[in-house]
């Protein structure tokens, strides 16, 4: 080939793959990649973050950021303002899931900035004005109460906490005999107030929710769950008999729920 002419080819391709590149750019910058929602869990009344170790793997494996922050069990008003800071320090979007009490506590957080849905999670979806003790005796079947819990007495409070025997099957009934003693004995104590402190917020209207119903939980009502996913318009799942600690027996549609209201499906 004349050098004058490979000279003009080489330059032509060189100007061909940087019009392509140039283009694949423009294109990537018009159309980035959205980051995914760190998932924040929120673990309710009688427990602590490791109830969500099974659902936080799964997490973690597909991708997510995961936060599971420790709940206070002081309260609404408290446990909210605590988990305001917290949130405070996790940059971008977030998916809020509560468990049990920790529904509550979502509820009230529903309103902080970058708060894209809430996942409920054999959790009270309470409105403002109502009590977590009051929903829970709105419908027969929950059988937290004094036959299942011991009194903890302290200068400056009271708090509940579940005697062991009741914990297994109040909470538990569907994980191995190791496991169910193994969570009743971490289990962590919730302030006897938090049950009759009134909600402050009702989430809005138009953030999306979704529910996961277990049928067999005995530490709420699954009519009074049933009836507070239906009245916030929550998209529901609802998982056979499965207990209240439903994360932990049944993981899997937990995740999947979770990664459905992260992608707004």
């Amino acid at each position: 080939m004349n050098p004058l002419r490979k000279v003009l080819v080489i330059a032509a391709s060189a100007a061909l793959l940087a019009t392509g590149a140039t283009a694949a750019t423009a294109t990537t910058d018009k159309h980035p990649n959205k980051p995914k929602p760190t998932i924040v869990l929120v673990h309710g009344a009688f427990a602590d973050g490791g109830s969500w170790n099974k659902v936080s793997e799964k997490l973690q494996r597909d991708g997510y950021k995961v936060v599971v922050p420790a709940n206070p069990l002081r309260g609404p008003e408290s446990d909210t303002k605590y988990l305001t800071g917290v949130l405070a320090g996790i940059p971008g979007p977030k998916v809020l899931v509560g468990h049990s009490y920790g529904g509550a506590i979502i509820t009230e957080l529903a309103s902080t900035p970058d708060v894209k849905a809430l996942v409920y999670v054999a959790a009270f979806i309470p409105q403002a004005g109502e009590t977590v003790g009051g929903l829970n005796s709105q419908f027969p079947g929950s059988e937290i109460g004094p036959d299942t819990t011991d009194v903890i007495q302290y200068d400056g409070g009271v708090d509940l906490a579940m005697k062991p025997e009741a914990f297994r099957t109040v909470f538990a009934d569907d994980l191995p005999y190791r496991e169910q003693s193994l969570l009743g004995a971490s289990q962590r104590p919730i302030a006897a107030s938090a049950f009759t402190e009134v909600i402050q917020k009702s989430a809005p209207a138009d953030l999306p929710k979704y529910a996961v119903l277990p049928s067999k939980d005995r530490a709420i009502a699954p009519a009074a769950e049933a009836w507070m996913a239906q009245r916030a318009g929550a998209k529901t799942v609802k998982v056979q008999g499965a207990s209240h600690l439903v994360m932990l027996s049944e993981p899997t549609p937990v995740t999947k729920l979770i990664e459905q209201a992260a992608t707004n499906r």
